[in-house]
């Protein structure tokens, strides 16, 4: 408190009432500085980051009182695309929205000046610019104190926040593909019986995961038409030498036509030369990616084309079969049908589609971008009974991930036969597929990228870390996955 006189020594003299009211006066004029002072550092409370006034300018809420500020509203951010933290979380009603908006492309040479919303159904709405997603230039005019309390929006802040996961509906880096798995868990032999294999159940909806074993997959299921892929493996894997002795293998991957013409895979590629003989094998061709153009006399006489990283020798070659395969035409087996026991498959009365699998199936990524991964296409074929029941089913359950691109190929362009290069990624809409049954998958596959379009990409390495922590069996001879 300041000192001021003794107001009771001068007495009730009009003298004193005179000094009394002049130091008063004078009080007031120390404390309004005083208050001046102190009024300039107060911040208003910040009930939200800016408001907008009567004549639509930009108001900061959080600025010094009486201080001139000026801004520049400049033109909205190109291409900004507002995603959700996983794709296809947005609920296709468009209620209860909460994307973050992150800038896609850095460099647009369109100019297309859009706000894009991805939905659950890869819709696309052009969208106003709003208040939050405008740009400020602020200039302050003759004082340096006080600061913006919210930063606008920052697209390359959002950019490194969001887009540093390696994903979008447009783009996916491979390494997003990738995770750990312990060597011992890669399993090296198929379970006996088939449906003594465990599985790891997935709802969806409910977010519940559950441990079980295959046998119980009929009291799982609420009405699912369960549909399968009844390609059969032929014995693909020919060891064959050269004229020099060399050791040569051949996978072949599908026949061409009857004349013996065959598409494959050779190693040592780089020794081998077009015309070469080696064996019943010609060598015509090279067609790229390792591939060769190849005559075989008679049929294919080989061993089982086991995955490499199936180092135990298999017993009986009908354990890389299914028990329901029927048309020989693959190089390799729809592995999430190789737990079905004929008990098992006659109380779920499924329904049959053909996919011959070759190199597109197992070849691995080994592009940065998983949108650059090229398809060669793979041949398959549905009856027209088969899509009549699939058609009009309520809920289909696809057993394996070529049942899938079967499927969903015919749903999309009505042809029941063909080639398919159909390739499942984040971001897909699926139209007739509505569960999967399928078995863990090798990091950097497309048939890992089709579970994460499926399941979600940071939900799906959840899981996979899940049943590494519950020591599942993963690959070809190991346990399954069904996703309801």
């Amino acid at each position: 408190m300041l000192d001021g006189p003794d107001v009771g020594a001068l007495g009730d003299t009009a003298l004193g009432n005179e000094v009394f009211h002049d130091r008063a006066d004078r009080l007031g004029i120390v404390y309004a500085a005083v208050l001046e002072a102190l009024e300039a550092g107060v911040h208003a409370a910040p009930t939200r980051a800016h408001e907008v006034d009567e004549e639509r300018e930009i108001v900061h809420a959080g600025m010094p009182l009486g201080e001139e500020i000026a801004f520049e509203t400049l033109e909205a951010a190109d291409r900004l695309v507002e995603e959700p933290s996983d794709l296809g979380d947005v609920p296709g009603d468009r209620q209860d929205l909460g994307p973050k908006p992150v800038a896609y492309r850095l460099a647009d040479q369109g100019r297309d000046r859009r706000l894009e919303l991805c939905g659950a159904r890869c819709e696309r709405l052009d969208l106003p610019p709003r208040t939050l997603e405008r740009r400020l230039e602020e200039r302050r005019l003759g004082s340096a104190r006080g600061s913006v309390c919210d930063a606008p929006l920052r697209p390359i802040e959002s950019e490194i926040v969001h887009g540093g996961r390696g994903y979008s509906q447009r783009r996916m880096d491979t390494s997003i593909l990738d995770y750990e798995l312990p060597p011992e868990l890669i399993a090296q032999h198929p379970c006996e019986p088939r449906d003594a294999s465990r599985l790891f159940v997935y709802r969806r909806h409910t977010n519940e995961i559950e441990h079980r074993v295959f046998a119980e997959l009929p009291d799982l299921l609420d009405g699912e038409l369960v549909v399968v892929n009844d390609t059969r493996v032929f014995p693909a894997r020919l060891r064959l030498r050269r004229a020099g002795g060399g050791q040569v293998e051949i996978l072949l991957l599908e026949r061409l036509g009857a004349e013996g013409l065959w598409v494959g895979l050779a190693r040592p590629a780089r020794r081998l030369r077009a015309g070469e003989r080696l064996g019943p094998v010609e060598l015509r061709e090279r067609l790229g990616d390792g591939r060769w153009l190849l005559r075989l006399e008679d049929e294919p006489s080989g061993e089982a084309p086991l995955p490499p990283y199936i180092t135990e020798p298999l017993a009986d070659p009908e354990r890389y079969q299914t028990v329901y395969a029927h048309d020989a035409g693959s190089a390799a087996a729809p592995t999430a049908g190789l737990h079905f026991t004929p008990e098992l498959l006659a109380r779920l009365e499924p329904e049959r589609v053909t996919l011959h699998i070759g190199l597109d199936t197992f070849r691995p990524v080994t592009a940065a971008r998983l949108e650059e991964h090229a398809l060669h296409g793979e041949r398959y074929e549905v009856s027209r009974a088969a899509w009549k029941r699939v058609a009009g089913a309520e809920r289909v359950l696809a057993v394996g991930t070529t049942t899938v691109r079967v499927l969903e190929t015919v749903a999309r362009t009505g042809a029941l036969e063909g080639r398919t290069t159909l390739f499942v990624r984040p971001g897909f809409t699926f139209r007739r597929v509505d569960a999967l049954l399928t078995n863990f998958h090798l990091p950097r596959s497309t048939l890992l990228a089709l579970v994460m379009a499926f399941v979600g990409v940071e939900r799906t390495l959840e899981l996979y870390r899940h049943a590494v922590a519950e020591r599942y069996r993963f690959y070809s001879f190991g346990d399954a996955m069904i996703v309801l």
